[in-house]
């Protein structure tokens, strides 16, 4: 348990632990990872918990100073706070013994909530919405991600990479367990209501949970906006180019411009899920086919080569353009709807060979 000022509620949940402990009947160490400046840490050595003092800050940081001073083949975690009854250990426990699943999570939404144990926002918004980020960008699949009564082996601790010293450690525990394809169980259990203040800050500390997932999982940050706005940009540069009405709406100049504008953004939001996957070893990759063929056999040459044709076409195209201008006393104008198209083309040449450059910069520094 990390425990940061708990003196309140410690003895409690120690009893509750020695209670589970009792009905399981094996060996068992109860860690407790302080930061406090009460009696917190006082009154979990006279129970007969072995305190260890983190030498940096963090809810993540006290749980990786902790792990790496366990010594049992079996891991439970959760807050000093009163708020899990640690009696429900053996419910936990046995699943991940008998060698049926590598976690088991303590479930407080298809559990019961008592009454002042969570806010409201969090119970139906916050919780509920994290959880679904994490069930799609990570396939988790899972009632309630951020539950912190867990039990998993030691086995499986040490197959996660997890880094993080915030809060959003909880997240990154489930992302990694999803990421490796572990298996996950989930156990109904009742929340309660915690002894002394809460250390959570809602908004802060939610809001630093989505930021991790997003910033690891840029298939979904950048490459799926990217597709659609790629399909959307092309869809419209067609019709403009026919300058046909759908739906009342007519397709022309302004149009034009606009799908020339998305097929250029979904450009550059495509490269930045490439750039990421390999500069920053994200925990989920993107997957879509593009990006995985770039990853899997990309070459300097092969995107200079294809950024200079691209280029190439949209030159020539611009020079004739020019060319008749020139020759009918510039007088000529270019029809921007279809003249539109090499333009975009002239950009998306030049950011592929730049593109392929800085890419290959960075994968031979990341090697």
């Amino acid at each position: 348990m990390p425990t940061l000022n708990e003196e309140e509620g410690i003895a409690e949940c120690i009893e509750r632990i020695e209670n589970g402990i009792e009905e399981i009947g094996i060996t068992t160490e109860i860690i407790i990872s302080d930061s406090s400046t009460d009696r917190t840490p006082e009154i979990a050595r006279e129970m007969g918990a072995r305190v260890v003092e983190p030498d940096e800050p963090g809810y993540g940081y006290a749980y990786q100073y902790a792990f790496e001073r366990t010594r049992g083949d079996y891991i439970a975690i959760g807050d000093a706070d009163t708020t899990y009854d640690f009696e429900d250990l053996p419910r936990l426990l046995k699943p991940v013994v008998h060698g049926e699943v590598d976690m088991v999570m303590g479930s407080r939404l298809d559990g019961e909530i008592m009454p002042g144990a969570m806010p409201k926002l969090h119970q139906y918004i916050g919780n509920p919405l994290l959880t679904k980020f994490l069930n799609v960008f990570y396939g988790a699949g899972v009632s309630d991600a951020h539950s912190g009564f867990r039990v998993l082996s030691k086995e499986a601790l040490e197959t996660l990479d997890c880094t993080t010293t915030g809060m959003e450690f909880a997240s990154e525990m489930i992302m990694e367990a999803g990421a490796k394809n572990l298996t996950i169980e989930e156990v109904p259990i009742t929340y309660h209501e915690r002894e002394g203040d809460a250390t959570l800050e809602s908004f802060r500390d939610g809001w630093r949970h989505v930021r991790f997932m997003l910033e690891n999982a840029p298939g979904y940050l950048f490459s799926v906006p990217a597709m659609g706005l790629f399909t959307i940009g092309l869809l419209t540069m067609g019709l403009s180019l026919t300058n046909i009405s759908v739906g009342g709406v007519t397709f022309g100049s302004y149009t034009m411009i606009a799908g020339s504008l998305c097929t250029i953004a979904s450009y550059q939001l495509g490269s930045l899920a490439i750039f990421s996957a390999v500069a920053a070893d994200p925990i989920r990759e993107p997957q879509d086919p593009l990006t995985t063929w770039v990853l899997d056999r990309f070459k300097l040459e092969h995107g200079a080569l294809l950024g200079l044709l691209v280029f190439g076409a949209g030159a020539l195209h611009t020079g004739y353009l020019m060319y008749n201008w020139v020759t009918s006393g510039f007088t000529q104008l270019p029809v921007i709807a279809t003249n539109l198209v090499p333009f975009t083309a002239l950009v998306l040449g030049i950011q592929t060979v730049s593109y392929s450059f800085f890419l290959s910069i960075i994968a031979s520094r990341s090697e």
